[in-house]
């Protein structure tokens, strides 16, 4: 198709186990920059080895792009991602009021999560998960407690589109990101996340296993840690769960 971005490989699949599982099995076999999008997942996963409940119609892919960068710059296309999240969820509606970026991958509705991120090293290779609520949010009791609550586009929008479509305007919109990342480095990626970041200058709830800090979320830092101001001084944190 003549908009998909050049350089960047496209596969639709039917069905797979996921699309993190596929693109660790396919990894060294591609040649540049994949998208590979299921139709159907019947073992998707979230962060930290949690179920993503992920019903049929709705969005799963997960982009192969070959890297060389170090762990921490890797870390940081979690960002270029939920950029590209946000503009194609705009192009799909037509609308920007009631979407929010919520540190560290997540893309927020009316408040509620329509869309994650998961990064996964392979090697020589980046595996950037997203998965979106296209047309059918997950219950309650799919998610964890004091989590945001799911929504999708089709509930809260009354958009209707379908995964494919998705693709081809996610992966457009994520072709820039990533070019001016590659080009620029961090520091206008960071600046345009913090201008559509959830809870900035509110006080949020850090969650690092068992140990948890509470603060008023001030920033993210060059290292795209967020940054909170504590009864004890600023912290910045570079993993956790971020609860409001």
């Amino acid at each position: 198709m003549s908009d998909w971005p050049l350089g960047y490989g496209r596969q639709v699949l039917a069905e797979v186990d996921s699309t993190m599982a596929e693109a660790a099995r396919q990894a060294s076999l591609l040649a540049g920059p994949t998208w590979i999008c299921a139709l159907r997942q019947t073992a998707a996963r979230g962060r930290r080895g949690r179920v993503w409940v992920n019903p049929d119609g709705n969005f799963a892919a997960t982009l192969v792009l070959p890297t060389s960068d170090t762990p921490d710059k890797r870390a940081l296309r979690s960002f270029v991602a939920a950029l590209a999240l946000y503009d194609a969820l705009v192009s799909v509606s037509g609308r920007v009021d009631g979407l929010a970026l919520k540190w560290p991958n997540d893309v927020l509705l009316t408040g509620g999560k329509v869309a994650g991120i998961l990064l996964e090293s392979i090697g020589a290779h980046l595996a950037i998960g997203i998965g979106v609520n296209l047309v059918q949010a997950p219950t309650a009791s799919d998610v964890e407690a004091q989590a945001v609550p799911p929504v999708s586009v089709l509930s809260v929008l009354g958009v209707e589109v379908g995964p494919e479509p998705f693709l081809d305007i996610l992966a457009r919109s994520y072709a820039q990101y990533e070019a001016q990342f590659v080009t620029y480095g961090f520091a206008p990626i960071r600046e345009a996340w913090l201008s559509r970041a959830a809870r900035l200058g509110e006080a949020v709830t850090a969650r690092m296993g068992n140990h948890e800090v509470t603060g008023t979320f001030e920033t993210v830092d060059a290292e795209g840690r967020i940054v909170l101001n504590t009864a004890s001084g600023r912290q910045a944190i570079a993993a956790a769960d971020i609860f409001f």
